[in-house]
């Protein structure tokens, strides 16, 4: 006959005896001579045993069995444990909880299905692990959370577990998203010295706008509604309302959870000037130097972003003395009758440091001299603040990283010593350029180009461009290494073949200019923004003719011949000061150079060229931008200037409106009477931007328009500026994973029925 087994615990049971002392719930201690476990279904013996807190040989109690269940319940694998006895043989009968078979949703439309699944599976819902109803809850509050965090405050969550065969369950999220609750009115309660409206702009959140699709402004969002109060704080601190208070704010939502109020309760206080201002505290005898770095001056309106900026300047002066960790405190003393503030900036330098190691960090790909070789910050010497700032933007000015941070980190165990962790984050360095333009002539015109920066993490770049225009075809490859030499002489390498039709001739597929060569320029650094150039090419132009071949074209034959041979020689000069080249906001960038044509080949000329560009940073991302070109051109030998050098002027990145190139002098067929420009020894180029962000983005970079005015044109030989061509328009600037694109819709003004106008174009890769 079976022994009867002897119940010792049940969970209730186990509860109670480690709550309640004394004998009512006791069973008798006994000797284990075995342990068996009753129920495994997907969990090892093994498992079980290492949670218990007895082992055969030793003696049972209540408190073990008590143990026992508690430590099996909170591995969570069992929705129930019974500990019993059979003839001093302990039994452990388990019952285990589902196992999850299947996650999935329906009604989705806002999330994608498997970046919800990631989510869920970090909370542990995910196929193959255990059910457990605690877990499901905390699954439905983060769905929900993901849901609010979009605005869609009216999302329902509702969970279907449908029993499934081998103890398992299928789990459904069923969700009923509703509409997105979008912000219906911002309130701001207390304003008297500026108006809501201004205050408003000082925002991200926003009722809403015809661009509330893209910048999601309308959308509710705690973080933003942090920053923006923080953002009228500063607002009203930077003009002299030092006892400004944000008293309360309100969010509230409507019934139906489509509309959100939100309610901002201020008390500006009174404007306060400075009466004086004054360092104190240890100046290294630096005080004159470091008066002069205050931005805030007595008599003036009390600002905050001037206060600030002045404590940066002098800490960053202190640094690059050495002093590292150099503070400058400011205190206060308000006379609120007459509205006046004393000023007072405790000055704390620190101990000098030393740098012991620069450490490179995040580069995967680029190598770590590449990166080392822009540092200038040395190991072992004084910290020094502005080398270090001069290193940040020379590993920015690379182009190969989406950010660039530096930190310093004090070394243990010493009181003078730093190590500078300089923090990159890599960029694909692969592009692709791209330009188009529609004409009533040559309808579509393509030119693309393909590019690899930072080659193998090398540092050097290799290019391909490609125009597939009609009248103008090209195939270039290019290769650039901005260091060729360990001083950092930089060098250029192009092949080309370029095969050049009249421009609007489509009448004599034979009538074409062939062009073949090739260049070597090397660039010499003279200071952190100035190079000089030096370079040497050579090409050979074949002139392939008919009797449509225009008149100019026949003159230069006649006295150049049908094949010639160029060998030019370059130098040049270039102050790149822009505080960026891709996205520039501020700064100065200016290129001359000088061309040769050799007695070595068979064209004596000279062509010279200047440019200069201009950008100025207004608030709030606006930037005004200025460019100007001049290029010159003739001979040296009494020869006609060859009309192969000439510069061309039209279309997008000179004089937009027009077709590109068909500005300037041109030369009929005299055959066929069509006319064809030729371009000039001589042109003139002028450019204004005006680029704001897209009203609602605040002061996004990515996305921008841009009012514009052009004028150029080339000429003959003496630049005649009332001769200028002139057009205005606007456009849409985006910086897309493939480059700076540009859109641009120009609108030439008074214009001749023979100029050729091309309104709509687009490219990628230029800053005008």
């Amino acid at each position: 006959m079976k022994p009867s087994k002897k119940l010792i615990l049940t969970p209730l049971a186990a509860i109670a005896a480690s709550l309640i002392s004394g004998h009512a719930l006791a069973a008798d201690p006994f000797v284990v001579k075995d342990i068996r476990v009753e129920g495994l279904q997907r969990v090892e013996p093994g498992t079980v045993f290492s949670y218990l807190p007895v082992r055969v040989g030793e003696t049972f109690t209540d408190d073990k069995g008590a143990d026992a269940i508690r430590a099996l319940y909170n591995t969570g694998f069992f929705k129930d444990v019974k500990v019993e006895s059979e003839n001093q043989v302990l039994v452990i009968s388990v019952e285990e909880r589902p196992a999850i078979s299947l996650v999935d949703f329906t009604g989705l439309k806002e999330f994608d299905k498997d970046g919800l699944k990631k989510s869920l599976k970090a909370a542990g819902i995910t196929d193959g692990r255990y059910y457990d109803k605690s877990i499901i809850d905390k699954a439905e509050q983060e769905l929900k959370k993901q849901y609010i965090s979009r605005g869609f405050y009216g999302a329902d969550i509702k969970t279907t577990v449908t029993p499934v065969d081998r103890n398992r369950v299928a789990i459904l999220f069923n969700v009923e998203e509703g509409e997105v609750s979008k912000i219906k009115l911002i309130n701001i309660n207390g304003a008297k010295a500026f108006k809501e409206a201004d205050l408003r702009d000082e925002m991200q959140l926003s009722p809403g706008n015809w661009l509330s699709w893209y910048t999601k402004n309308n959308l509710y969002s705690k973080q933003k509604l942090v920053a923006d109060l923080e953002a009228i704080r500063s607002f009203y601190l930077s003009r002299g309302y030092l006892e400004f208070v944000i008293e309360s704010t309100q969010v509230s939502i409507s019934s139906d959870k489509t509309e959100m109020y939100l309610s901002i309760n201020i008390r500006e206080g009174v404007q306060y000037k400075v009466s004086s201002i004054k360092l104190a505290g240890e100046l290294l005898g630096k005080e004159e130097e470091l008066n002069k770095l205050l931005q805030i001056k007595p008599g003036e309106t009390f600002s905050s972003s001037k206060l600030t900026a002045s404590t940066t300047a002098i800490a960053d002066k202190l640094g690059a003395y050495g002093y590292a960790f150099a503070s400058t405190t400011p205190t206060n003393n308000l006379n609120r009758e007459k509205q006046l503030v004393d000023l007072t900036l405790t000055v704390d330098p620190g101990k000098r440091t030393y740098v012991r190691k620069v450490n490179v960090l995040g580069n995967l790909k680029t190598r770590d001299e590449v990166i080392r070789r822009e540092i200038r910050q040395l190991e072992s010497s004084w910290y020094d603040s502005e080398k270090l700032k001069l290193s940040k933007d020379r590993v920015n000015r690379t182009g190969y990283f989406t950010e660039v941070d530096i930190s310093n980190e004090e070394v243990p165990n010493t009181t003078d010593q730093i190590d500078v962790n300089l923090k990159v984050a890599e960029k694909p360095t692969g592009s692709l350029s791209l330009g188009a333009g529609f004409s009533s002539t040559d309808k579509l015109i393509l030119s693309a180009g393909i590019s690899q920066e930072n080659a193998f993490g090398t540092g050097t770049s290799i290019g391909l461009n490609v125009n597939t225009g009609k009248t103008n075809r090209t195939i270039a490859l290019s290769n650039y290494d901005p260091y060729f030499t360990e001083d950092g002489i930089s060098r250029f390498t192009e092949l080309y073949t370029r095969s050049n039709m009249p421009l609007y001739y489509t009448g004599d597929t034979e009538y074409k200019i062939q062009t073949t060569g090739a260049s070597f320029k090397l660039g010499v650094p003279y200071s952190e923004i100035d190079r000089v150039f030096f370079g040497i090419g050579a090409e050979q132009l074949n002139l392939t003719t008919s009797i449509n071949t225009p008149q100019a074209y026949l003159n230069y034959k006649n006295e150049y011949g049908e094949n010639t041979l160029n060998i030019p020689l370059t130098v040049g000069w270039s102050r790149d000061g822009r505080d960026s080249a891709l996205v520039p906001s501020r700064g100065v960038y200016q290129q001359v150079s000088l061309e040769f044509g050799t007695a070595l080949g068979d064209l004596q000329y000279y062509r010279g060229y200047y440019q200069h560009q201009y950008f100025y940073p207004l608030l709030k991302g606006n930037v005004i931008s200025l460019n100007g070109e001049i290029g010159y051109g003739d001979t040296y030998n009494g020869k006609a200037f060859p009309i192969t050098k000439n510069y061309y002027v039209g279309g997008i990145g000179s004089v937009r409106g027009y077709e590109p190139g068909s500005l300037g002098p041109q030369t009929q067929s005299t055959t066929t009477g069509i006319w064809s420009p030729t371009g000039g020894s001589s042109k003139m180029i002028l450019n204004a931007e005006y680029t704001f962000p897209i009203p609602g983005s605040g002061v996004d970079k990515t996305l921008r328009l841009f009012g514009f005015f052009d004028a150029g044109n080339v000429f003959d030989s003496t630049i005649n500026p009332s001769e200028l061509k002139k057009s205005y328009g606007f456009g849409l600037s985006w910086i897309s994973p493939l480059g700076p694109l540009k859109f641009s819709y120009g609108m030439p003004i008074s214009s001749k029925p023979e100029d050729r106008l091309q309104r709509f174009q687009f490219q990628i890769g230029t800053a005008f």
